[in-house]
């Protein structure tokens, strides 16, 4: 009897993880964000468990990753092994409660399904020789849970190359998949890691299409995603970014957070009450609302550089109302809080990080 082609399967190598310990990071190749996550600019909605099987791969074979202008020979090494043959794969074996720390059986299976199912095809790859490799299927196939509490499943040639060999790559923290519920929240913490120092620019349709929202007007795509991301990678994230709009334009500008953790860690049980009292002042004196408080109260009790900046500019905020002679508590709730905003933008400005970052400024409403 003849087997279909895209049924054979040659089983190269195995890999299992030998202990519990598991990195900080993993590096994602961009190559494989690009064509498996981000495919034509688009990211795909891969549920939150399908993401941690991908981050525990990644972990997995970590040890293996390589850039091929730092380790040429290994490149060759990786053809011979997996790139000599049609159908070639690798098997690896993750636990389940690394995918479902609720132990959940169907959690497992429905992310291995999808990930089974997600973009199952014939790929085709030149090997160092220009030989031609074709493989069948999607990142995983034929996947299969033991009494054990483990899952293994194969892993094509093709994605494996992807995610092994990384002359570019971005490293993420392997436990966002776990301190962050979301999974449009990860992918962005993917696509953030890519962006440049300076940020970027995006039109609001783009930005719909990229994350597969449908947002109607830019203010909405900020404070209602934007908001609650950047809240999230504030605080699980080494990388979170500011953002602002201006028509249909949206700016994202990213900035590190692991100083601003170690920093905000370390605050004593005396500066944490000077902090509360502090904002609860600015609440009931300029009338702040609980939706308006949500995003100041969290830049100001979470970064300590954003908490002096809103200091100096409600010393600046009084300053002036003094001179024209108006009351400040004649500026109540969103009044009070764009006040600070234009305050805080001029005094960011004339700093050195605002000239290189015009538009990085924190946003506090």
């Amino acid at each position: 009897m003849n087997i279909p082609e895209k049924d054979l399967k040659l089983i190269r190598k195995e890999f299992e993880k030998k202990e519990e310990r598991f990195p900080d990071r993993i590096r994602l190749g961009n190559n494989f964000v690009d064509d498996f996550i981000f495919e034509n600019s688009e990211a795909a909605d891969i549920p939150i468990n399908a993401l941690r099987v991908i981050f525990n791969i990644v972990s997995i074979i970590s040890n293996e990753q390589f850039r091929p202008e730092d380790r040429p020979k290994q490149l060759t090494l990786f053809d011979e092994e997996f790139e000599t043959e049609n159908n070639t794969f690798a098997s690896i074996k993750i636990r389940n409660s690394k995918i479902s720390p609720s132990g959940s059986t169907k959690q497992v299976v429905d992310a291995y399904e999808f990930l089974t199912k997600f973009k199952m095809s014939w790929y085709k790859s030149l090997n160092s020789k220009g030989t031609e490799i074709k493989t069948f299927g999607g990142l995983i196939s034929t996947p299969s849970y033991d009494q054990r509490g483990f899952t293994t499943f194969l892993i094509s040639s093709y994605w494996l190359k992807k995610l092994m060999v990384i002359p570019e790559y971005n490293y993420i923290l392997y436990n966002l998949v776990y301190n962050i519920k979301n999974n449009k929240h990860i992918i962005f913490a993917i696509w953030l890691s890519k962006l440049p120092e300076n940020g970027t620019v995006l039109k609001l349709s783009t930005l719909n299409k990229k994350f597969r929202l449908n947002y109607k007007i830019a203010n909405d795509f900020c404070f209602k995603f934007l908001k609650s991301v950047r809240v999230a990678l504030d605080k699980f994230n080494t990388l979170s970014f500011n953002y602002k709009y201006k028509r249909d334009h949206i700016f994202i500008i990213p900035y590190h957070t692991k100083t601003i953790l170690d920093e905000t860690f370390s605050i004593d049980a005396q500066d944490r009450s000077e902090i509360t009292r502090r904002l609860i002042y600015f609440r009931k004196r300029y009338g702040l609302q609980e939706h308006e408080m949500l995003q100041f109260s969290h830049q100001y009790r979470n970064i300590p550089q954003t908490r002096a900046l809103i200091d100096q500019s409600f010393k600046e905020f009084i300053r002036i109302n003094r001179r024209r002679g108006v009351k400040s508590t004649n500026f109540q709730g969103k009044m009070f809080l764009n006040e600070i905003q234009e305050i805080i933008i001029q005094k960011y400005r004339n700093t050195k990080m605002g000239e290189l970052i015009p538009n990085g400024y924190p946003i506090i409403s």
